[in-house]
């Protein structure tokens, strides 16, 4: 019985980082994956501790998810060159590359 529940919470969770992509707002975007994740870790907690329930879990895992995710969301723009490299600029106007 736990295990539909497991398994409904982590594809629940899988399509919620999915949509994470579609989203332009790098805060909300850092939010949304978050939850999703902490939403899932919560629910996997439910299964496991006798007390929490998985709702109960998932709600509160999604929640902490989502203010940790808001708050370390990185609110840099990237682009890319004609290459394919990403990159930023920063202060002083210049590219930055990142992996």
């Amino acid at each position: 019985m736990h295990g539909k529940y497991l398994l409904s919470s982590l594809v629940t969770a899988g399509l919620a980082l999915g949509a994470c992509s579609s989203i332009e707002d790098p805060t909300l975007r850092g939010a949304a994956r978050g939850a999703a994740i902490g939403g899932a870790g919560g629910a996997a907690v439910g299964v496991v501790a006798p007390d929490i329930g998985i709702g109960e879990g998932a709600a509160v895992g999604a929640l902490g998810g989502a203010a940790v995710g808001a708050i370390t969301a990185d609110k840099r723009k990237y682009y890319r060159d004609r290459d394919g490299n990403r990159y930023y600029i920063d202060r002083d106007g210049r590219r930055v590359y990142v992996r």
